[in-house]
């Protein structure tokens, strides 16, 4: 199989971890030789209620007893897309109300931009340095990290970018701006929370100009920091907020939501303003309001926070020198590259299951599912605390 998946399957680095997989069940991953497998990422903050969770896997099962795709996204009435936009809603402040489902967190992005640029008039879309969105060409465009985006220029014009938690920078954004676009959390720049009210200040000079903020909570959102909704976190209240990952429960999935006079602006002048065949896909919308319905409805959230103090108490050690982000969206900062690593490395030889972050070489991704046991978790940090000491 390793021979097929070189050859036939386009690969995102030169060295994939290649591991073959069987199957997977809660909190494990387990390979072809039925070895079981420590899942610490939740295949990168996507599988918020772990492997095949039997209310997702029933709530498919279901659907796929009654129609799968019939109609290009918005044109047909099909309950679990209106279902699952209205339990967003329910979940979001009032002037959040309205949702446009898509296939992917990257898809919602370039889906929001258009918004913003549709219903502003204008532009300009201002990001962070060291900001990760996705990898289409739109969110290509406001990514923060030049040595990616270099191959593929020319992209998106009207871009700037500002320092993440500067407040000096803030006078960029001007009666220029169509949209300020933030990850509540940065996730590839090593898991940076915003500080001393960042966000609101933002906000604010967002209304003094007219621009729109948006909130990129593709990773934060969903439970994963103690709140439903990352924003929730830091007094802030987006005007677009744009989900996946966590969402769709192991389904891939993306959303955009804004007010309804925003996001009716899409449907007319051109009409189409923004289109997608497979966009809320009836099987991908059940998976995701029974994912949805079962994170608001249990104690999983507030015991996110629980988790993060088990982590954080378990993972003291000289090597570790800062442990970043929360809830379970935590990043281990460690003396040097070679050292993060090592801890990849060796944790998959361990049956524990670690990854890198995108821009940070010093960091190491812990964001595993929600669902996660307390002993699940002391059992993980004890292989990572048992590497350390082999150094």
């Amino acid at each position: 199989m390793i021979n097929d998946f070189l050859k036939h399957q386009a690969q995102t680095t030169p060295h994939p971890l290649g591991m073959e997989i069987s199957y997977a069940e809660g909190s494990y991953i387990y390979d072809q030789n039925k070895t079981p497998y420590l899942d610490f990422v939740a295949g990168v903050s996507a599988c918020s209620l772990g492997h095949r969770h039997p209310k997702v896997i029933e709530a498919i099962k279901k659907q796929l007893d009654c129609y799968m795709h019939v109609m290009v996204y918005g044109e047909y009435i099909q309950s679990p897309a209106v279902k699952l936009s209205k339990l967003l809603s329910d979940h979001l402040p009032p002037k959040l109300e309205k949702t446009y489902l898509t296939n992917s967190g990257t898809e919602a992005i370039d889906g929001a931009m258009k918004l913003a640029r549709r219903y502003t008039g204008r532009s300009e879309i201002i990001a962070a340095n060291k900001a990760y969105h996705g990898n289409t060409m739109g969110a290509l465009s406001i990514m923060g990290y030049e040595e990616r985006k270099q191959p593929f220029r020319p992209l998106i014009p009207d871009i700037r970018f500002i320092e993440f938690n500067d407040i000096n920078e803030l006078s960029k954004i001007t009666d220029k701006t169509a949209a300020v676009i933030l990850e509540t959390i940065q996730g590839g720049a090593g898991f940076i929370q915003p500080i001393n009210g960042y966000l609101t200040k933002v906000q604010e000079r967002c209304n003094e100009v007219g621009a729109l903020l948006i909130l990129d909570e593709i990773q934060p959102g969903i439970g994963r920091t103690g709140k439903l909704f990352g924003f929730e976190n830091y007094h802030c209240i987006p005007d677009v907020i744009v989900t996946g990952k966590g969402l769709g429960g192991g389904m891939p999935i993306g959303a955009f939501t804004a007010s309804k006079e925003m996001m009716d602006s899409l449907s007319d002048h051109p009409k189409l303003g923004h289109i997608t065949t497979f966009g809320g896909h009836p099987v991908i919308a059940a998976a995701a309001l029974a994912t949805l319905k079962e994170i608001t409805t249990s104690n999983l959230i507030p015991q996110t926070l629980e988790k993060e103090a088990l982590i954080r108490q378990h993972l003291q050690h000289p090597l570790i020198k800062e442990i970043r982000g929360k809830g379970l969206m935590l990043a281990l900062m460690l003396e040097t590259p070679e050292i993060a690593n090592k801890i990849v490395l060796e944790a998959k030889e361990n049956q524990l299951i670690l990854f890198w972050l995108l821009y940070e070489p010093k960091a190491v991704r812990i964001s595993p599912p929600l669902t996660i046991s307390k002993e699940e978790l002391r059992k993980g940090c004890t292989i990572i605390i048992n590497i350390l000491e082999s150094i």
